[in-house]
């Protein structure tokens, strides 16, 4: 449901609201907000609220810490966790100077810029998230363990599968917060869980996934367990994905599916320190599914790209390299520019690779080109890519390769 600044007024006087947290991230999609009361939301609306960005990541020094938060209408959601009387709500916000102007390193403007240029070209974009997570138990102490909260495998059922009651919870919450999901289910890690969202477009598939975290994070902690998002959180155990669902919707109604692909083998290399961003993302490739060589094909979960069987005139492309610490903000601006210059420039696609890779000699694997195998390659890549620089802020790329 979209809302107006009046009727965002209006609903917090009528619903007993008395928190309003403003969400934003930092660079890297780690999520920071800051509470205001219900009589400083007008000035929130006309004014923007000021933070002392100077401690967080990438914002600023402290002889350029002031920045403006400007909540987004349309993102109003109730945090159900909260108490019913006095209730908290979440706005997420666009981040400017001063004087006005967007922060360069404000990565939700930079996906919208990016919606927009593809609008203005006569494109829709579409995503779909998958984000999977860990469920381990807590110490005597309230810390984390390593130890999973179930030894249930794939789509296992209770009671091997301890996961499902907390499944249920947030896909719950999530409905109260207006975010639909799709649907759940146990994955092959013990203790491992996804649950997938319905299509929607960029700008709301993005917040829907930070909102995600946020919910899974939660409604684990209140039930004396720890959600992990970290790419690869057990050594020999399959690590956490963050497939990419895209569909894209041109003006013409052309099918540009064989573009989409191409661009997006195109420009794998290039983008790949901003879709796996830790030292523990590339242990994730290459095992468990998780793709090692740039390849795409129909249906095979061993390819970076595969697209799925599907009923419809608009098909979609799962990209399967991309983990949940990865700023989506960034991921889904870099996915869509990279996809209209492959069909602005009618990239030629490759023929499919209709092969398991995971069981592949070495002979088959040479003609591969392999993604990143590390921070440091990929960090290279980036650096020295064309393409990141016209789309990324020097500032950003600086903060991922120099951190």
């Amino acid at each position: 449901m979209k809302y107006s600044k009046e009727e965002v007024i209006q609903y917090v006087l009528e619903e007993d609201v008395k928190f309003i947290r403003l969400s934003f991230c930092d660079v890297f999609g780690k999520q920071k907000n800051i509470s205001i009361m219900p009589e400083e939301l007008p000035r929130a609306f006309e004014f923007g609220i000021a933070i002392d960005a100077s401690a967080i990541a990438g914002f600023g020094d402290e002889n350029h810490s002031d920045l403006f938060l400007h909540p987004d209408a349309d993102t109003l959601a109730p945090l159900p966790w909260r108490p019913e009387h006095g209730r908290v709500v979440r706005m997420y916000c666009n981040i400017t100077h001063p004087d006005g102007k967007t922060f360069e390193c404000d990565t939700r403007s930079i996906l919208r810029k990016a919606v927009q240029d593809a609008q203005d070209l006569g494109y829709q974009f579409f995503f779909g998230a998958e984000q999977e997570f860990y469920l381990f138990t807590l110490d005597d102490n309230g810390n984390p363990t390593k130890k999973p909260y179930d030894n249930a495998g794939y789509m296992d059922i209770a009671p091997e599968d301890k996961g499902e009651n907390i499944r249920r919870e947030v896909c719950l919450t999530l409905e109260q917060m207006g975010i639909q999901p799709e649907s759940s289910h146990h994955e092959e890690g013990p203790g491992q869980n996804e649950i997938d969202f319905r299509y929607s477009a960029p700008l709301t598939a993005a917040d829907n996934a930070m909102t995600f975290q946020t919910v899974v994070k939660t409604i684990a902690n209140r039930n004396g367990l720890f959600a992990d998002f970290s790419p690869k959180p057990l050594k020999d155990k399959p690590g956490n994905g963050f497939h990419i669902n895209i569909s894209v919707k041109s003006s013409d109604n052309t099918d540009n599916t064989n573009y989409m692909i191409a661009a997006i083998l195109d420009k794998i290399s290039d983008i790949t320190v901003f879709l796996n961003p830790t030292e523990n993302s590339y242990q994730r490739f290459g095992t468990n599914k998780a793709p090692g060589y740039i390849s795409w094909s129909s249906e095979n979960r061993s390819q970076l790209v595969r697209v799925p069987a599907a009923v419809g005139k608009y098909q979609r492309v799962e990209l399967r390299s991309p983990d949940p610490s990865a700023n989506t903000y960034l991921a889904f601006a870099l996915l869509i520019y990279a996809i209209l210059d492959g069909i602005q420039n009618k990239l030629e696609l490759a023929r499919p690779a209709d092969i398991n890779l995971y069981k592949s000699d070495a002979d088959v694997l040479a003609k591969f080109e392999q993604l990143p195998g590390d921070f440091k390659s990929a960090c290279a890549l980036a650096v020295n890519s064309k393409f990141i620089k016209k789309y990324i802020p020097d500032a950003i790329l600086d903060i991922y390769c120099n951190k």
